[in-house]
């Protein structure tokens, strides 16, 4: 008589899984297989013993916590030997943390892989970064350029409380026919991220805005002529941002025909909603600017979608399990 084992799946706990973002990853993990995901009761979610007891038992846990509260999940995972990805901006530039967008340079992805500790990036610096990285480290944009960054997001991003403000009939933002910029007077978060890992030496303007639609982005990056290097026109931008992510499943760069093409409604920051996918376009000007725009699912591609790649890069498992593009 034969004796079979049962399959041991690799545990996974979301911690702070009521949130928007550990909303996202529980409904996307609902159907995998290949794990185990541990979760609470939400009358237990603040229950220190009960979430250090699941953050032991994890093999890999995600802080999907607020920034204050993630160092200290952090380090009672630590000390468990559970992996962490780390969804706040508490680790983003911690030296001793590495970055998870796999997609960042050529090193990064196996970085990952051998990782304990990912800090998971930014929803608008996912976009800055991977669409100016390049340019920086091909010489097309120099490192001290002054870069102006226009974004637009869903109301989402804010978490629950701003998803109730918009959703308030009373509030009448719902019925908003413009854009509603916000964090004009302050250093928004994800500038140091932005700055550290596209290559740049100075911080750029960022000026950020929310819509009257929960989910998507897109991010908009002017480039005067003034700024580029002389061989940067928008084809050599195109040809370098579609030769450097030729081989990733995630990011797309349509053609500059293609994106000048572009249909009614333009550039729709809810064209990869549902998606681990960012869409990159570049568009020229007869005057020699050059635009560049990124269009991916604040809650996809921004967040829970890469908590999830890095999730399976960590654990051994195929990089885009449980994802679309």
């Amino acid at each position: 008589m034969t004796n079979f084992s049962p399959k041991v799946f690799p545990k996974v706990f979301v911690d702070g899984s009521y949130g928007t973002t550990g909303l996202r990853i529980r409904e996307w993990l609902a159907d995998r297989d290949d794990i185990e995901v541990l979760s609470l009761p939400e009358d237990d979610r603040r229950d220190v013993a009960a979430r250090k007891a699941l953050l032991a038992e994890a093999d890999l846990a995600v802080l999907c916590l607020p920034d204050d509260a993630a160092p200290e999940a952090a380090a009672w995972a630590g000390d468990s030997g559970t992996k962490v990805i780390d969804a706040s901006t508490a680790h983003r530039v911690a030296g001793d943390w590495t970055y998870g967008l796999p997609e960042m340079d050529s090193s990064q992805r196996e970085a990952i892989r051998e990782e304990m500790n990912v800090s998971n990036p930014g929803c608008y610096a996912t976009g800055v970064i991977l669409g100016l990285r390049p340019l920086v480290e091909e010489g097309l944009l120099p490192e001290d350029a002054p870069i102006t960054v226009h974004a637009l997001s869903g109301f989402s991003g804010g978490g629950k409380a701003m998803i109730k403000r918009w959703e308030e009939p009373e509030s009448e933002l719902n019925d908003l026919p413009f854009e509603s910029p916000y964090a004009l007077e302050r250093q928004h978060k994800h500038i140091p991220e932005m700055t550290q890992y596209s290559g740049l030496s100075h911080e750029p303007q960022f000026v950020p805005s929310v819509g009257p639609f929960i989910t998507g982005m897109r991010v908009e990056i002017p480039l005067h002529r003034a700024i580029l290097s002389g061989a940067a026109t928008a084809e050599a931008i195109s040809e370098l941002l579609a030769a450097r992510y030729a081989d990733e499943k995630f990011v797309r760069v349509n053609s500059i025909d293609d994106s000048l093409a572009y249909a009614d409604p333009a550039f729709d920051p809810r064209a990869a909603n549902d998606t681990n996918r960012i869409d990159f376009s570049i568009l020229p000007n007869e005057l020699g600017h050059v635009l560049l725009i990124a269009q991916f699912d604040n809650l996809g591609k921004g967040a829970s979608g890469s908590a999830i790649q890095n999730m399976n890069l960590m654990l051994g498992l195929p990089e885009d399990a449980g994802l679309l593009a």
